[in-house]
């Protein structure tokens, strides 16, 4: 069978299953909530060539005590394929003692292509990632739910897209999370509906403080959208941006956030994800992991 072939077929036999009656977190033992950095908090120093992924596991718990890691695929998309730098990073991350959780996934398609023929190419231009994660040790990837046409009908076929994912990730042990991350995902009862209507056990969300910028002039009221993503979450992205002397958020409140996340029932980790310009990347990394650790 051609992989292209198993991708849509695998998809559709497991959407073909009854749905989990709940969704459950990546870590549902030991301490209630962890911190985790999410790598783009580094992104202005892997972009200028300052730091290098395989060294990001190290700098995480070296430079900020942080033992588990979120990647980015930008960061390595040259070496998904590449087995010697994927053991290599296994190598590191596990000689350090970091945990690898997820890859945010970017630029490989629009899963709500219009035609099923996008959408398994789509699908197809993402395997590689969900084999890069098993073999890292990870959970998850996180996808982006893109896509044209009205709400319905990128709705629709998005769910479509996610299912053809979501059967070829179940088979690997990996869980297809989405990210608020613009557009109709960053309207939080889209999102949770497209979830829903997936019926995969597999796929859950990713809930991002920060990215409820539907279009340049419609923003989605923030802790209404974690309010309604939070049933489904397998990560939750603490993003920050800018801070008071006092260390608190300026513009998202955190103890309002962490509450909402509190009362979901979520256990697991919380990221670390600052993408501020006010202090350098390292600072920002620090304000926000001693707030959620005064928080949590």
């Amino acid at each position: 069978m051609k992989r292209r072939d198993f991708v849509f077929k695998s998809g559709l036999a497991a959407a073909g299953l009854a749905a989990a009656p709940g969704f459950i977190s990546s870590c549902s033992s030991g301490p209630r909530f962890q911190i985790s950095l999410a790598e783009w908090s580094l992104h202005r120093a892997l972009g200028g060539k300052m730091l290098d992924n395989l060294e990001f596991p190290v700098k995480a718990k070296r430079d900020f005590g942080i033992t588990a890691v979120e990647y980015v695929s930008s960061f390595f998309a040259d070496y998904v394929i590449d087995q010697k730098y994927l053991a290599e990073l296994k190598r590191i991350s596990d000689y350090h003692g970091v945990k690898n959780l997820l890859i945010m996934v970017d630029g490989e398609g629009d899963l709500g292509e219009a035609t099923n023929e996008g959408r398994i190419k789509v699908a197809e231009n993402h395997i590689k990632w969900v084999d890069a994660a098993q073999f890292l040790g990870c959970h998850s990837i996180r996808v982006n739910a893109g896509g044209n046409g009205t709400p319905e009908e990128h709705s629709a076929n998005v769910i479509l897209g996610l299912r053809q994912l979501c059967g070829y990730a179940q088979t690997k042990g990996i869980n297809i999370i989405v990210e608020n991350h613009g557009g109709n995902s960053s309207n939080g009862a889209w999102l949770s509906n497209v979830i829903k209507s997936v019926k995969m056990p597999n796929i859950g969300t990713l809930p991002d403080f920060g990215n409820f910028r539907i279009s340049d002039t419609e923003q989605y009221d923030r802790y209404k959208g974690i309010e309604e993503l939070m049933p489904f979450a397998k990560g939750v992205s603490g993003k920050s941006y800018d801070f008071d002397k006092d260390g608190n958020e300026t513009t998202i409140d955190f103890a309002r956030m962490i509450n909402i996340v509190k009362k979901s029932g979520y256990r697991g980790y919380i990221d670390v994800e600052y993408e501020g310009d006010k202090y350098t990347e390292e600072e920002g990394i620090m304000l926000t992991k001693k707030l959620l650790e005064r928080l949590i």
